[in-house]
């Protein structure tokens, strides 16, 4: 019994955690950018291959005429 009332006041507020990710949008995006960085250093072929299809579709869907 005295398990669970203490796991019960250690276990993670998960709104908590939400709040604190809205309050800093700037950690955010440089979490973003770090892992994106990671991902590409690790897979350069699928990161070169994600980045040609992104500049298609919007070369695609931007072009003037």
């Amino acid at each position: 019994m005295a398990t669970t009332r203490t796991a019960g006041r250690n276990a993670r507020n998960p709104m908590t955690d939400v709040r604190r990710a809205v309050e800093n949008p700037k950690e955010i995006s440089h979490d973003v950018i770090e892992y994106m960085t990671e991902y590409a250093k690790e897979n350069p072929g699928y990161a070169a291959l994600a980045c040609i299809g992104v500049g298609f579709v919007l070369g695609w869907k931007l072009k003037p005429w």
